[in-house]
């Protein structure tokens, strides 16, 4: 049966963290802010070369499906291979509680010495935890290792986040050009790509406490400045078709 967690002081005030070890928030927000940037500047850049409104809706969609592709894939194999390096680590550890209980017992007891417990204490908490060997692996893994057993992620969620995120970023500056054409396409896909830029820039700012003002101004300073070059390069090698 699972022992109770006794409770640890900790050196330093109580205060509260957001669960950011999953990875599948981070891969939402990479997500849609690489989705919207190069999708912007890509349809942009095309755009700017006044080729048919086909050619752009043919190329934004490309960048969309290739990005969200690509990006899923390269969000997949970093996780499966952080989870993997983790659970590596973690096979280690359950073989260390297994071979070697009393040394990961004395280990546990300086731990808890170093958090401010005398050591009679210290050693009745590190008994208590390496009671049960669920309990045992879970606390040197968060002591030791700074890790949740239980929280590392998931490879396909962080992919399919990822996907779905650069999915939606990249289609705000295309979806334009599936109702309209020319200038009027161009200034739509450009405004509705600041508006994008500014929430994701509100969102950043939210979650990592960051100041709202700068986040912002940068993410529309990543969003604009590509866009605009490649819309100038576009438009000097334009084809002149449309």
């Amino acid at each position: 049966m699972p022992v109770s967690l006794p409770h640890v002081p900790s050196a330093h005030p109580e205060h509260h963290h957001r669960d950011i070890q999953g990875g599948s928030a981070r891969a939402a927000v990479f997500g849609v802010s690489d989705g919207l940037v190069s999708n912007m500047g890509l349809i942009l850049g095309v755009a700017g070369a006044h080729p048919a409104p086909a050619v752009v809706r043919l190329a934004g969609l490309a960048g969309l499906v290739s990005g969200a592709i690509s990006m899923a894939a390269g969000e997949y194999n970093s996780m499966r291979v952080q989870t993997e390096l983790l659970q590596r680590e973690l096979t280690i550890e359950r073989r260390e509680l297994r071979h070697r209980p009393e040394h990961e017992t004395a280990e546990l007891a300086e731990i808890y010495e170093q958090r401010g417990l005398d050591p009679g204490q210290a050693r009745e908490v590190a008994e208590a935890m390496m009671s049960d060997p669920q309990t045992a692996l879970e606390t040197h893994a968060r002591e030791e290792l700074g890790i949740d057993p239980a929280k590392l992620g998931s490879p396909y969620g962080a992919g399919a986040a990822s996907f779905a995120a650069f999915s939606l970023g990249a289609m705000v500056p295309l979806a334009p050009w599936f109702v309209g054409s020319g200038g009027g396409a161009i200034v739509a896909s450009l405004l509705l790509g600041v508006v994008a830029a500014a929430v994701v820039g509100a969102l950043v700012a939210r979650s990592t406490d960051r100041p709202l003002p700068r986040a912002v101004a940068r993410q529309m300073l990543f969003t604009l400045v590509p866009a605009t070059i490649t819309f100038l390069i576009g438009n000097l090698l334009g084809v002149g078709t449309a």
